[in-house]
C-alpha cells in the first residue's frame, strides 16, 4: 500500500490532510441538503405540506432543487474568483481567505427558521458555495504542487477520499437527527451547524503548512522556494535531490515566462500545448457530472425512495450505507490502485462499469415498476428494490476506481506553474457549472422520466465517457515539468537546457521578501 519513503513525505500528507478539510465540506454540503429538505419537520416548517398532511409535490421539487443549487451557483464564482487571488498571494492565504467566506455562509443557514425564513438558507448556500468552490480549485493545485511525483496520485486522489468521507458522514447525520430530534428546527441546524467544525479545523491547521515551492519559484521567492521544498521532502537545501527538483521547477517556469514574452492571458489559453490542456479540464469535469453520481450525491434519499425504499428512515439508511460503500472504494483505489493501473485505463474501466449498472437498474425499474407509498409510510423494499439498491452501490464502487478521484488528479497536474490555477478554475468552473446544472434538474427527470433517467445516465458513461477516457495522454509517474513534452508545449532537448541553466545560476536573486 504505503512505500518506506510515506515518513520522507509525512510533511506531505499532513499538508494535504489540513487542506482537505475544506474538500471534506464539498462532499458535506453536497450531501447535507438533500436528506434536509427530505425530513418531514422541514417541509411543514417550510410550507411544503398541503391542508390534507400530503406534500406540495410542485413547491417541494422547487424548494429541494433551489436548496440544493445554490450553493453551486455560489461555488461556480468561487471557483473562477480564485484563480487571479491565488496568483496575486498565494494558495495558502487564498484557502483561508475562502475558508471565512464560508464561515459566514454557515452561520446564515444554521440560525434559519421562524422569522428567518428560506431567504436565509438560500444567501447562506450562496455565501457558503463561494468559499467552497474557491476552496476545491485551489486544494488539489496547492497539493498537487508539494507532492512528489511518485506519490502524487494517492496523494491528490484523497481529495476525492475527502469529498466521500463528508458526503458520507452527511448521510448519516441527516439520519441521526430523523431518528432522535425529528419534530424540531434541529433537523437542519444541527447538520448546517457542524459545517463550522471542519472549517474550524482548516482555519487552524493552515498556519502550519508551508507555501507552495512552484508558486513561490513563478514569483522570484527562490530561497524561500528552495526551503519549503526541501522542508516539504525532509532534506537539507543543499540535497541534490532538491537542487536539482527545484532546477527543473525553474526551468519550467523560465520556458514559460520566455515563451509568453511579450504576449497576453489570450496566448497563456491559445498558446502551444495550452488550448488542449484546457479543453479537458473543462469536458473531464462535465463528464464526471454528467455520470449521474451528482444526481444520486445529492438527491440519494429521493432516489432510493423512487426504486422502492420508502420512509425516511428506510431511504436515510440506504443512503447512509451508499456513503460507506463510496468512502470504502475510493480508499481502496487511492492506496492500492491509483499509481498501478493508470490515469486512462483507471478512467475506461470505470466508465463502462458505470454504464453496465445504470443500463440493470433501468432494465429493472422498466420490468418491476415501483408504487411509493403515501406520505411517509414504511414499506419493506420488495426483492426488485434491493437488486437496483445493489446495482447503485456496485455503481458507487466503479465510480469510485476512475471519475470520482481522477479528474481531480488529472486537472492538477497537467497545467504548468504559471497556469496551474487558471486551469483548475476552468476545471472546477466546469464542474460546479454542470454541478449545479443537474442539482437543478434532478428533481424533475427523476419525477418525469423515471427508468430512463438510468439509461440516459448508462449512455453517457459509456459512449461519452468511455470514448473521452481512450483519447486522454497518460500521466502516471510524470513530474509536473515533463507535462509539457507530453502536451507538446516544449521539447525534451530544450527543456533539458532550461535545467541545465537553472543550475548554473544556483546563485541568482535570491530575495527572501515573502510575505
Amino acid at each position: 500500500m504505503l512505500s518506506g519513503d510515506t515518513f520522507k513525505n509525512i510533511r506531505v500528507y499532513w499538508l494535504a490532510f489540513v487542506v482537505y478539510w475544506g474538500v471534506f465540506l464539498f462532499g458535506y454540503d453536497a450531501g447535507i441538503a438533500g436528506g434536509v429538505v427530505f425530513q418531514p419537520y422541514f417541509e411543514g416548517s417550510f410550507g411544503l405540506i398541503n391542508a390534507d398532511g400530503t406534500v406540495n409535490k410542485s413547491k417541494d421539487t422547487m424548494i429541494s432543487s433551489n436548496v440544493v443549487s445554490v450553493l453551486q451557483a455560489g461555488a461556480f464564482f468561487g471557483a473562477l474568483a480564485s484563480a487571479p487571488l491565488s496568483d496575486w498571494i498565494g494558495r495558502r492565504r487564498t484557502l483561508f481567505g475562502f475558508n471565512i467566506i464560508f464561515f459566514i455562509g454557515a452561520i446564515l443557514t444554521t440560525i434559519a427558521g421562524g422569522s428567518r425564513g428560506i431567504g436565509y438558507i438560500y444567501s447562506g448556500r450562496v455565501i457558503s458555495g463561494i468559499g467552497i468552490g474557491g476552496m476545491s480549485a485551489v486544494a488539489p493545485a496547492y497539493v498537487s504542487e508539494c507532492s512528489p511525483k511518485d506519490v502524487r496520485g494517492r496523494i491528490t486522489g484523497g481529495f476525492q477520499l475527502m469529498v466521500t468521507i463528508g458526503v458520507m458522514t452527511s448521510y448519516f447525520i441527516n439520519l441521526a437527527v430523523s431518528l432522535y430530534m425529528p419534530n424540531s428546527p434541529l433537523v437542519w441546524r444541527i447538520p448546517f451547524g457542524l459545517q463550522l467544525v471542519p472549517a474550524g479545523i482548516m482555519c487552524l491547521g493552515l498556519p502550519t503548512v508551508k507555501e507552495s515551492p512552484r508558486w513561490l519559484a513563478s514569483k522570484g521567492y527562490i530561497a524561500e522556494g528552495i526551503a519549503n521544498l526541501a522542508y516539504l521532502r525532509m532534506e537539507p537545501c543543499d540535497s541534490t535531490e532538491v537542487l536539482l527538483e527545484f532546477a527543473e521547477i525553474e526551468a519550467a517556469v523560465w520556458e514559460e515566462m520566455e515563451s509568453r514574452k511579450g504576449l497576453g492571458l489570450k496566448e497563456a489559453f491559445f498558446g502551444k500545448g495550452n488550448f488542449v490542456r484546457f479543453a479537458i479540464a473543462f469536458m473531464i469535469s462535465m463528464l464526471q457530472q454528467w455520470s449521474g453520481q451528482s444526481s444520486v450525491g445529492y438527491y440519494a434519499p429521493q432516489i432510493f425512495t423512487s426504486i422502492g425504499y420508502s420512509g425516511t428512515t428506510n431511504s436515510l439508511l440506504a443512503s447512509g450505507i451508499y456513503g460507506i460503500v463510496k468512502v470504502v472504494s475510493t480508499g481502496f483505489f487511492v492506496f492500492f490502485l491509483v499509481e498501478t493501473l493508470g490515469r486512462r485505463m483507471s478512467l475506461f474501466i470505470s466508465a463502462i462499469g458505470m454504464g453496465i449498472t445504470f443500463f440493470t437498474i433501468g432494465a429493472l425499474l422498466k420490468t418491476h415498476p415501483v408504487n411509493v407509498p403515501q406520505y411517509d409510510l414504511s414499506a419493506p423494499p420488495p426483492p426488485a428494490s434491493k437488486a437496483m439498491a445493489a446495482m447503485l452501490y456496485i455503481y458507487v464502487c466503479f465510480y469510485s476506481l476512475g471519475w470520482g478521484p481522477l479528474p481531480w488528479v488529472y486537472v492538477a497536474e497537467i497545467f504548468p506553474t504559471q497556469t496551474r490555477h487558471y486551469g483548475l478554475a476552468m476545471g472546477s468552473g466546469s464542474q460546479w457549472l454542470w454541478n449545479f446544472a443537474m442539482a437543478k434538474v434532478t428533481p424533475t427527470l427523476e419525477a418525469h422520466l423515471g427508468y430512463k433517467l438510468f439509461l440516459m445516465f448508462a449512455t453517457i458513461n459509456i459512449v461519452g465517457m468511455g470514448v473521452f477516457s481512450l483519447l486522454l495522454p497518460e500521466t502516471k509517474g510524470h513530474s509536473l515539468e515533463e507535462m509539457d513534452i507530453i502536451f507538446g508545449a516544449v521539447s525534451a532537448d530544450s527543456r533539458e537546457s532550461f535545467i541545465g541553466r537553472a543550475l548554473d545560476h544556483r546563485n541568482p536573486k535570491s530575495n527572501s521578501k515573502r510575505r
